[in-house]
């Protein structure tokens, strides 16, 4: 039995740093280097991220500064941030790469807000479905005369309770999140 709620742990645990990780990307009129993570640039045939290509820092409150070991990568990098879905245009000063992040408007802050509440929402099911699944295996070791039905109902709750842990954190991530969106 412990297994299980071990592997609830874990897997919850994933869908949290997923979770993170989706907000971190979230452009909040701040620069945040993190926003780069999913563009990748083609160096010598293959596609690199850009944090392995170049130092990447928030030189000021809404300027990141791409600074790329290998200076004849600095066309390729300013190529795939501009194919990316980032939506800064890069200016290249031929030894470094700024990108400035324009203030948010009002409804763009509101349509970060929906877009935060949806991300939340979603793993909040991922959550709700490796509970569902953990109290299947738990009904299955029942089934299979594994564990008696005192240890199923307890089972039962210990999971809940690992379940409602987990929410609880969702909602505190999405929460802070969204205030400083509506904050900047």
């Amino acid at each position: 039995m412990k297994t299980v709620y071990e592997t609830a742990k874990t897997k919850m645990g994933k869908t949290i740093n997923a979770l993170q990780s989706e907000y971190g990307a979230i452009r909040a009129g701040r620069a945040n280097p993190q926003i780069l993570d999913k563009v990748t640039v083609d160096y010598y045939g293959t596609m690199t991220p850009i944090n392995q290509l170049a130092s990447v820092s928030a030189t000021e409150a809404r300027v990141l500064t791409i600074q790329p070991w290998d200076k004849s990568v600095l066309k390729a990098i300013e190529k795939a941030i501009q194919t990316s879905d980032v939506g800064i245009n890069p200016q290249n000063d031929g030894s470094v790469i700024r990108l400035t992040f324009p203030p948010l408007t009002e409804d763009r802050r509101k349509e970060l807000v929906k877009d935060i509440q949806k991300i939340g929402e979603n793993s909040k099911v991922a959550v709700r479905s490796i509970r569902r699944d953990c109290l299947e295996k738990l009904k299955a070791m029942k089934k299979a005369s594994e564990i008696t039905e005192d240890d199923l109902k307890n089972g039962e709750k210990e999971i809940q309770k690992i379940t409602d842990n987990f929410i609880k954190d969702i909602d505190t991530i999405s929460e802070a999140k969204q205030k400083e969106i509506m904050e900047i």
